[in-house]
């Protein structure tokens, strides 16, 4: 395959355009929200909106840009505009119009592209789901729409869409960028709120309940513009091991490697003002699969003892305990923690509940969607702090099998491909997918994180490129010269 000359060029304007685009239709919106005009404000918005669509269906690729735009700001959105507006349901708007866009632009030879294990790994998924729409314990279709989108639809949405769109390195490249930079922007937000404070609107959702999760022991936790601090540790960890596992890249350039450790020392330190216990076994996760992918005995031994000091001072000292986040860290690996032994308390109750339904008690009974549809059940009661304690109360033994199955199939197809990859920047760019991948799976026991954007959307990205790097590589592993981006 050639590319023409200016496709690089493209690519970032691209980036560029949809980056204008949403930060359009937020200044829209905050405006509107502000001047409390709502048909002056849909008015003024709906040649903007046309002018989109327009330009989707030439170039579909930017609704899935737009995604991932979208993606890093839905939650910072519901907190400064009107509450009665369902943000999150642009992102299957933007999905929906992007696929009916692909049907009347793409090739044949585009299309051809769905037929991969990826696709069909997320559309098998996807039919369990569906079949739990007949699950006679969840008697609420309303719930079932509004809690599988996360778990089931944006994947069965994203990935063939990228599979399309977005099957070159170039696409990989670009995007890792994309999820780094906002996550830089997160961080530095997050500075703002720790350092200077919040604002009028940050404070009133606080008031509004944040303050019970939020502020523990007179200290508060960092959010930045996430749904929760938990969410947003664990996306600037993930981002952590992201950019140690680039800046490390044996053929970075000494501005590149600087440039790298400086997004890592950023983004950690927005990790550490989460105040999150859970986002450190991200950080743990990724590099054991970094260190276990590298193939460096010497580099794995040096790891593996500075992993061991860092595990020990934590676990078995009190060194830096005067430090609050050091300190927050610290009781993440205490056994005793009594969010832990409430935790374990919860999974033992449930294990009862759940012994005589093995598809589970329903998609959407549990957790805060079974609060606001099954008011008054047991389950509503029980706080579902796990990602995989969630998926085995709403879908049973039977749908949790199937998940952790899809999900070390992908890791698992990831890191057999990355052996067969002899480049050393590529190979280093989908060893740093692996890790985040793995990480963010490791962590989700603790945490509900898979499924919530923005890192459901890199989770996602990232099962793409696990099937699809090794088209950009020869039989001997070595980069194939149309994917060779790095000359």
């Amino acid at each position: 395959m050639q590319f023409a000359p200016h496709k690089k060029g493209l690519q970032l304007n691209e980036l560029l355009q949809s980056f204008l685009v949403a930060a359009i239709a937020v200044s829209l919106g905050i405006m509107v929200a502000k001047i409390g005009i709502g048909i002056a404000g849909a008015m003024i918005g709906l040649p903007l909106v046309i002018a989109y669509l327009v330009y989707i269906f030439k170039n579909p690729r930017i609704g899935v840009i737009t995604v991932f735009h979208y993606s890093f700001i839905v939650n910072g959105l519901s907190r400064y505009l009107p509450p009665s507006v369902p943000y999150g349901l642009v992102v299957d708007a933007v999905f929906i119009i992007t696929v009916i866009a692909c049907v009347f632009t793409i090739k044949k030879e585009q299309a051809a592209r769905i037929n991969n294990p990826a696709f069909w790994l997320s559309f098998a998924w996807m039919m369990w789901i569906m079949f739990e729409l007949f699950n006679p314990e969840a008697t609420s279709k309303e719930a079932w729409f509004y809690a599988m989108r996360g778990i089931g639809l944006y994947p069965v949405l994203q990935i063939p869409l990228m599979l399309i769109l977005m099957p070159d390195r170039k696409d990989l490249t670009m995007l890792i960028k994309l999820v780094i930079g906002w996550s830089i922007i997160a961080s530095i937000y997050a500075y703002k709120q720790h350092y200077i404070g919040v604002d009028s609107f940050e404070q009133k959702w606080l008031d509004d309940g944040g303050k019970v999760t939020h502020c523990i022991q007179g200290r508060m936790r960092i959010w930045s513009f996430y749904s929760d601090a938990g969410q947003y540790g664990a996306g600037m960890a993930h981002m952590a091991v992201f950019c140690i596992i680039l800046a490390l890249s044996p053929i970075n350039t000494k501005k590149q490697k600087i440039g790298y450790w400086i997004a890592f020392a950023v983004v950690f330190w927005g990790y550490a003002l989460s105040g999150s216990r859970g986002p450190l076994f991200v950080i743990i996760g990724g590099l054991f699969i970094y260190l276990l992918m590298i193939g460096n005995i010497k580099i794995l031994l040096i790891g593996g003892l500075i992993g061991g000091m860092f595990f020990g001072l934590l676990k078995f000292t009190s060194v830096g305990s005067s430090n609050y986040q050091i300190q927050r860290m610290r009781s993440g690996l205490d056994p005793n923690d009594p969010s832990l032994l409430v935790r374990l308390e919860n999974q033992k109750n449930l294990k009862a509940y759940l012994a005589s339904r093995p598809i589970g008690a329903g998609i959407g009974t549990g957790g805060s969607w079974g609060d606001r549809f099954y008011k008054g059940r047991w389950l509503s009661t029980v706080q579902l702090d796990s990602w995989y304690v969630r998926i085995w109360v709403e879908m049973g033994v039977v749908g949790l099998t199937l998940h952790l199955l899809h999900l070390f199939i992908c890791l698992g197809v990831g890191m057999y491909n990355i052996t067969r990859i002899k480049d050393p920047h590529l190979r280093t760019q989908m060893i740093a997918l692996a890790a985040g991948f793995f990480g963010i799976m490791f962590a989700s026991y603790g945490n509900q994180i898979l499924g919530q954007n923005p890192t459901a959307v890199v989770m996602y990205m990232s099962m793409v490129y696990f099937f699809i790097c090794r088209n950009w590589v020869d039989k001997d592993g070595n980069i194939l010269p149309e994917h060779d981006i790095d000359k």
